[in-house]
């Protein structure tokens, strides 16, 4: 299928993340083990080490679901979600169809980042949303995670470990990674139009050469 367009031409219409990568590659290809079978557990970390201040325990439960929550040092790929379609902010990619396009261009632009106690980016300044030319967009997306492996792929999540997504997407994945401040994103998970407050788990890395796309 053809490359969606540019980011500033598509709308944002999602915006959530998995915790640990679930692309290899760049600075993140350790691996997080067999996971407990729904997705968590499992995925890939940031390969770098942290300061002691920055692995340091905090006082606060961040992100907590059935599955646990998330700690200073852990790993989480964060997907900003486009739609070629007239999609709205809302929970789930749902959000990115229309009655009018039912399978409209998807792009994903995919951050990689390792959660610090202290210092790092913040992350609800990342993931601020304005409404640029007739059309919702994250000004602050970086730009200086090295140079992303673009490709054309699928939707993700542990759902599609079996069978292959019905929706088509190009994929941005930046090879570096960022340090965000743990209690940015806890910010971020208690007050954000996607009614996100945990992170999601992550398919199995795909492997498989028929079911892979060229990535030139």
């Amino acid at each position: 299928f053809n490359t969606a367009p540019v980011v500033n031409k598509m709308a944002l219409c999602d915006i959530h993340f998995h915790e640990n990568a679930e692309h290899k590659g760049g600075l993140f290809t350790t691996f997080a083990g067999n996971g407990d079978g729904h997705g968590y557990g499992t995925g890939f970390k940031y390969d770098g080490v942290l300061a002691e201040a920055e692995r340091a325990p905090i006082s606060m439960t961040v992100g907590a679901s059935e599955h646990g929550d998330l700690e200073p040092g852990d790993t989480i790929e964060i997907h900003f979600v486009y739609s070629t379609a007239q999609a709205t902010l809302g929970n789930g990619l749902g959000t990115c169809l229309s009655d009018a396009t039912g399978n409209p261009q998807l792009r994903v632009e995919a951050v990689v980042a390792v959660l610090v106690s202290q210092g790092g980016a913040d992350f609800t300044k990342m993931a601020h949303i304005e409404e640029i030319n007739g059309l919702n967009q994250v000004p602050n997306l970086p730009a200086d995670l090295g140079e992303p492996v673009v490709y054309a792929g699928s939707t993700t999540g542990p759902g599609y470990n079996e069978k292959g997504s019905p929706f088509q997407v190009t994929w941005s994945v930046r090879p570096d990674v960022v340090k965000l401040n743990i209690v940015s994103v806890d910010a971020w998970l208690k007050d954000n139009p996607f009614k996100e407050d945990h992170a999601h788990g992550v398919r199995n890395l795909v492997t498989n050469p028929d079911l892979l796309s060229q990535i030139n």
